[in-house]
């Protein structure tokens, strides 16, 4: 590997995450100075790691709950 760069499996190893999840980063463009050399990608040496950008406040709890609906004109007692 080029000196002062350092490759996606080392990387990985420094970074205590896998192979594919360093080049997931290299592909979306989060690791800055990180070149595609051919089929290999070049990581600067002093890069960081990327940040995780899961959602961690918790505004998106039970998303899929539906909420309760209240139609006008939609009453549950039938006239007799």
């Amino acid at each position: 590997m080029i000196e002062g760069y350092m490759s996606i499996k080392e990387a990985a190893e420094i970074w205590n995450v896998t192979p594919r999840r360093v080049q997931t980063y290299c592909v979306e463009g989060r690791i800055e100075g990180a070149a595609k050399l051919g089929r290999e990608w070049a990581i600067p040496a002093s890069a960081e790691k990327p940040g995780d950008k899961r959602i961690v406040n918790g505004s998106c709890r039970n998303w899929r709950k539906k909420k309760e609906c209240s139609l006008s004109g939609n009453n549950s007692e039938s006239p007799t």
